[in-house]
């Protein structure tokens, strides 16, 4: 009870900060399909924080974080919130954009204060969402880039010399907008592309959500489903599963079958469809970036 106690009233500090939210999660690893080389390398993470002291006396390094980058609606966020569960730590994210103040120096100020927060409250997780829209336009000149490069400048330093345990996750869907200083080996321990989910991720998917909510059953074949959702983002295959409950239910609680569900695929246009030309512009910049793969 006390611990419930002292994590609300955390809740509330936190909260009065006006740049930190401290969220409660729900999610857990098992709840994502697909990224089998991710997972494991959070689960090595887990056990190096679980740990700390013996991994700090026999000379591990203390985990940094990790970037996540991607499509849109494939899993970024829902990582991070997973993460939190697997760590069992606090999750707190960082909302770039009321970092910024009219005063000068105000958002420098906030940044400092925001940082200094989460790492009183640490052991825990730090998510800093779209982190590509915080820094975009450094060094095009212009005040507001003046004031992004130097939070930019106090975040890389921070990052580097950081000696508490906040385990940062930053998710980026454009990640040609970043400067190449935070991307260089040192700032986060490592960096992983998440693209749309292959056959086999999508067929993990669908059985994900479909026994979330009770309607898995020997009339919906997962084979199928996957075999008719390429470039489906893992998004759009949680709205489809949503609609066809949604049917089913006002069609005198029929129970879900493959045919209602394909008949709601063919009636959705996906992200890789409907952002056809950007999707492939940032495939192309991922490919040849070599950022490791998250599947």
């Amino acid at each position: 009870d006390d611990l419930d106690l002292v994590h609300a009233e955390k809740q509330q500090i936190i909260k009065k900060s006006g740049t930190l939210e401290m969220l409660s999660v729900r999610e857990k690893l098992e709840d994502i399909g697909g990224l089998e080389k991710l997972k494991p390398w959070l689960k090595q993470k887990a056990a190096v924080m679980a740990d700390w002291p013996a991994a700090r006396a026999f000379g591990v390094e203390p985990p940094k974080g990790v970037m996540i980058v991607g499509m849109p609606g494939c899993g970024k966020s829902m990582t991070a919130k997973a993460t939190a569960t697997l760590f069992n730590l606090p999750l707190l994210k960082l909302d770039m954009g009321s970092l910024m103040g009219k005063y000068v120096g105000e958002s420098e100020g906030n940044m400092r204060r925001a940082l200094q927060v989460a790492e009183a409250v640490s052991p825990c997780v730090l998510w800093v969402d779209e982190v590509e829209k915080a820094f975009v336009g450094i060094g095009s000149g212009g005040n507001g880039s003046e004031v992004a490069t130097r939070l930019f400048g106090y975040f890389l330093t921070w990052m580097q010399e950081k000696t508490k345990q906040v385990f940062v996750i930053a998710t980026a869907n454009d990640i040609s907008a970043l400067p190449p200083e935070l991307l260089r080996k040192g700032r986060f321990d490592e960096i992983f592309y998440v693209d749309f989910p292959k056959e086999a991720e999508r067929m993990e998917i669908f059985r994900v959500h479909l026994e979330r909510r009770k309607k898995m059953n020997a009339r919906i074949q997962l084979d199928r489903l996957a075999k008719a959702t390429n470039h489906y983002s893992g998004a759009d295959i949680e709205s489809i599963v949503k609609e066809a409950i949604e049917q089913a239910f006002l069609d005198d609680r029929v129970p879900l079958d493959t045919e209602r569900l394909l008949n709601i695929v063919k009636a959705t246009h996906p992200l890789g469809e409907v952002m056809k030309d950007k999707v492939q512009d940032y495939k192309k910049r991922f490919e040849s970036m070599k950022i490791k793969e998250a599947s």
